[in-house]
């Protein structure tokens, strides 16, 4: 009966938190609208913004007999409300990292399915998409396999942040069994540099995380929430620290906490600001997903809570655009639940200049 007490008080705390930083009503006001859906419904995509168009990769089928990456790549025209199927990835992934640069984007590492048996084996490949010729080319691989990091475009350089990869002994290469805590979190800095196709090791990020969302902002990487302990939502704790990383000094630095730990976030930044939605959680007692979304401001390290989402979603491809924040796709519950479909093609657009 103490610790339920406790546990309960602590409870109550974060709930007054919460509503002392934006009032209820406020953040229920319906100022999210449908746009046209995605082609198909599926989880596990990834967003990005290009040339004033969406772009969503990736999908993964989770039946049980194939757990298989689709490689989707999906093109948004925000213009005229519609969707256009492009080229599918050159080598089908889930959990891959993207960032856009010079009017093209570059995809890394990710998970693959082994021909033996399903699971999540971590790859290295590096490869770069011409929405102009809508063709793939591959490039130098990452000195690392892995997935569910991020990538994140500063300077002309891209880092390559965070992920998971096997712990098997001098193989981070190795098939990962589902749900299995033979795996390594790792806060790994890799720097790609498009201009030489070549790589540099930075130093790493303090906390090794997985599903979180990095951004760049004020000439600063900033690592936002995320899983820790394993990639698999099932074994992974996760965490509201925000991490601040200065390419200039190659140093790392606390820089805030979140409204509520969370891990599988998509977002962006828009004028100076990183915002970051939705969530995705398991324990005893929960099987969850959030319909969160809120921003952090570098400058002052503060966060406030914006209008939620109209569905709460993770696995899902998020992206600004202009002045709008997309959010697609994904599931609209914690996944594993047997013969239960609960993907969307939903497609939800938030007007950021309001």
């Amino acid at each position: 009966m103490r610790k339920f007490g406790v546990h309960f008080t602590t409870i109550a705390v974060a709930i007054a938190t919460l509503l002392a930083r934006a009032p209820l009503g406020e953040a229920q006001q319906p100022q999210w609208k449908f746009a046209a859906p995605a082609p198909e419904a599926m989880g596990e995509l990834y967003g990005t913004s290009l040339g004033g168009k969406m772009y969503v990769l990736g999908g993964l089928d989770t039946t049980p007999n194939r757990h298989t990456p689709m490689g989707y790549n999906w093109e948004y025209d925000p213009a005229t409300d519609k969707w256009t199927v492009k080229k599918p990835m050159a080598r089908p992934a889930h959990h891959v990292m993207i960032a856009p640069y010079q009017n093209k984007f570059y995809v890394f590492g990710g998970f693959v399915r082994p021909q033996e048996f399903a699971a999540w084996q971590p790859i290295n490949d590096a490869w770069v998409y011409d929405p102009a010729n809508d063709s793939w080319q591959a490039l130098a691989p990452m000195p690392t396999p892995r997935g569910a990091g991020q990538a994140v475009e500063l300077g002309g350089k891209i880092y390559v942040i965070g992920g998971a990869h096997s712990n098997e002994p001098g193989n981070p290469g190795a098939p990962i069994g589902l749900g299995s805590p033979a795996q390594v979190v790792v806060g790994t800095v890799e720097v790609y540099d498009p201009a030489t196709n070549a790589w540099q090791t930075r130093t790493p990020m303090p906390t090794g995380r997985n599903h979180f969302l990095a951004a760049a902002a004020n000439g600063k990487v900033y690592a936002v929430d995320g899983r820790i302990g394993t990639c698999f939502v099932t074994k992974s704790g996760t965490i509201d620290l925000v991490e601040e990383y200065d390419p200039s000094s190659d140093r790392w630095q606390l820089a805030s906490r979140d409204i509520v730990p969370r891990g599988d976030i998509s977002g962006g930044v828009h004028d100076g600001l990183i915002y970051a939605a939705g969530a995705e959680g398991q324990n005893a007692f929960w099987k969850y997903t959030s319909w969160l979304v809120d921003a952090f401001d570098p400058k002052s390290g503060e966060w406030r809570m914006l209008p939620h989402m109209q569905i709460a979603r993770h696995g899902f491809a998020a992206a600004i655009v202009g002045n709008q924040l997309h959010v697609v796709g994904g599931s609209f519950q914690s996944d594993g639940m047997p013969e239960v479909s609960v993907v969307t093609n939903t497609h939800e657009v938030f007007d950021l200049a309001r």
